[in-house]
C-alpha cells in the first residue's frame, strides 16, 4: 500500500490535500530518471533550451492565480504576498531563460598554443527547499540549474509540497522532456538525506536552517558533492538618530512580520541609537498594532498564521523571562496557527530572543550609543545574511554597510532579494550565491582545453 502525506492548511488546521509520501525508493527512481534524461537535455541547442524555458514561463503566467491561491492556502500566506511570490518565480524563470545563450568562457594565451575555458553542466542536481517561500525559492535553484543544462530532483518541504508538484506537471505541459524536472515529496530525514548521499547526484543546493545545513555539508563531503547553502539569519536593522526615524519605524514591521516572520532575512534585531529610541517606539507601536492578521484569502489580510502548531510553540518560547513585551498586535480567535506580531523591549543582550533565530513574528529593540557600538552589536552573531542601515549621512551609511558582516545590505530600505542581483550569506548563514548574472556558475564546472598551435 502506498503511504500518504496529509498536507494541512495553517489557517484552518484542516487537511488541504493528501498526497503520496516519498521515501528512499522514490528518490532513487527520480535520480535515475534525471540521470537518463540528462544527456539529451544537455544536448538541446542553447536557443531551443531557452525557448522551452520561455514556454514554461508562459505556462506559469497562465496559471499565476491558481498557483497563488494554492500557495496562500498551503503556506498560510496573504493572497497578495502569494501573488507576488509566484510572480517572482515567474520572473526568475524569465530571467534565466536567457542564460542558455550567454555562458561566457575565456581564451588564455599560453606557451605553445591557446587555452580556452568552457562551462559544462554537472548532471543531476538535488534541490532541497524550505516551507517559508515554497515555489519562489525552488525557482531560484531550478531556473539556473535547468538553464545550464542540468536535470533536477526537487525535494520540497513536506509541509508545503503542493505548488512544487503542480509546477512539475506544468513543466511537462510546457514541453520539457520527461525526467528533466522531478519532484519527490517526503520527509527530509529520508528523502533529503538520500539525495545528499546518492552517488549519482552531482550537487546539492539547500535552503533551510543552519543546523541542517551543517549536516548536509558533512554528508555531501562523502562524495565530494558541490554544495550551495542558504541558511539562517539574525539580521540587524540599524537606525541612527540622524535618520528619518518615522520612516524607519513605519518600515520596520515589514522587515520582520512579513510572512509572519518566517524569513531568514527577517530583521528581528532592531538596533536604534539611544537618543532616538522613544520616538522610534512611539511610531513603531502604531504601525505594529495596525497590522491586519487573518484569513490568507482575504484581500485585506497583511499577515497570516505560522506554518504549524510546532512552529507556533517554538516562537512562543522566546516571549518569556526577562524580555518585556512592549508592543503586541491582534490575531483572530478560533482555529489556525496564529501568533501576534510582538516587539520585546527592553531585552537583555544574552536573551535568546536577541541571539537566536526566531523564525516568527517577534522582534527585539536594542539601543546603541555610537557608530562603532552599532557595528559591534550588529556583527555579534554567528549569522550574516541581511541587514539595513538607516541614516541621512551617505558616507556613514556606506561605512557601516561595508563594516557589517552580511551578504545583503540595504540603505534606508529593508529589501534583500532581487532576481537580477546575487543573494547569499556570510559566516554561518551559508556559502555560495543564488540569483543574479552569475547564478548559473553554481551549476556548472569550468573545463580548460589546451590547443597546440605549434604542430606535432
Amino acid at each position: 500500500m502506498t503511504e500518504t502525506l496529509d498536507v494541512l492548511e495553517p489557517a484552518t488546521e484542516e487537511i488541504l490535500d493528501t498526497i503520496p509520501r516519498g521515501g528512499v525508493d522514490e528518490v532513487d527512481a527520480a535520480v535515475a530518471a534525471a540521470k537518463a534524461a540528462f544527456p539529451a537535455w544537455r544536448a538541446v541547442a542553447p536557443g531551443d533550451r531557452a525557448r522551452l524555458l520561455r514556454r514554461l514561463v508562459a505556462m506559469m503566467e497562465d496559471h499565476h492565480e491558481e498557483l497563488a491561491v494554492l500557495e496562500a492556502r498551503n503556506a498560510g500566506k496573504p493572497i497578495g504576498s502569494a501573488r507576488g511570490e509566484i510572480g517572482m518565480a515567474i520572473e526568475t524563470f524569465r530571467y534565466f531563460s536567457g542564460a542558455p545563450e550567454r555562458p561566457h568562457g575565456e581564451t588564455i594565451p599560453v606557451a605553445g598554443g591557446m587555452v580556452l575555458t568552457v562551462r559544462e553542466p554537472m548532471g543531476v542536481v538535488g534541490l532541497i527547499t524550505p516551507w517559508n517561500f515554497p515555489l519562489a525559492i525552488a525557482s531560484w535553484k531550478m531556473a539556473p540549474a535547468l538553464a545550464a543544462g542540468n536535470t533536477v530532483v526537487l525535494k520540497p518541504a513536506e509541509l508545503t509540497p503542493l505548488t512544487a508538484l503542480r509546477f512539475a506537471r506544468l513543466a511537462l505541459e510546457a514541453g520539457l522532456p520527461e525526467g528533466v524536472v522531478n519532484v519527490v515529496a517526503g520527509p527530509g530525514r529520508e528523502c533529503g538525506a538520500r539525495l545528499v548521499a546518492h552517488p549519482d547526484v552531482a550537487k546539492i543546493a539547500f535552503t533551510g536552517s543552519t543546523a541542517v545545513g551543517r549536516s548536509i555539508a558533512a554528508g555531501a563531503s562523502e562524495t565530494i558533492k558541490r554544495v550551495t547553502l542558504e541558511l539562517g539569519g539574525k539580521s540587524a536593522n540599524v537606525v541612527f538618530a540622524d535618520a528619518d526615524v518615522e520612516a524607519a519605524a513605519k518600515a520596520a514591521p515589514w522587515a520582520v512580520f512579513d510572512n509572519a516572520g518566517q524569513d531568514c532575512c527577517a530583521r528581528s534585531r532592531i538596533l536604534v541609537q539611544r537618543s532616538a529610541v522613544d520616538e522610534f517606539l512611539s511610531v513603531l507601536k502604531g504601525a505594529v498594532e495596525a497590522i491586519r492578521v487573518g484569513d490568507p484569502l482575504d484581500e485585506a489580510t497583511e499577515m497570516g498564521p505560522l506554518i504549524s502548531a510546532g512552529q507556533r510553540e517554538a516562537v512562543a518560547s522566546f516571549v518569556n523571562g526577562d524580555a518585556e513585551v512592549a508592543i503586541r498586535g491582534r490575531v483572530p480567535d478560533g482555529p489556525g496557527f496564529w501568533f501576534p506580531p510582538t516587539v520585546l523591549w527592553p531585552v537583555p543582550e544574552d536573551h535568546p530572543a536577541a541571539v537566536d533565530e526566531i523564525f516568527g513574528p517577534v522582534a527585539v529593540v536594542v539601543p546603541f550609543d555610537s557608530e562603532a557600538d552599532a557595528i559591534a552589536k550588529a556583527n555579534d552573531t554567528i549569522y550574516g545574511l541581511s541587514g539595513s542601515v538607516w541614516t541621512r549621512d551617505g558616507a556613514k551609511a556606506l561605512r557601516v554597510a561595508r563594516a557589517l558582516e552580511s551578504g545583503n545590505l540595504s540603505i534606508n530600505s529593508n529589501s534583500s532579494v532581487r532576481v537580477t542581483t546575487p543573494f547569499g550569506g556570510f559566516k554561518q548563514s551559508g556559502y555560495g550565491r543564488e540569483l543574479g548574472p552569475h547564478a548559473t556558475d553554481a551549476y556548472t564546472e569550468v573545463k580548460t582545453i589546451f590547443m597546440n598551435t605549434e604542430g606535432n
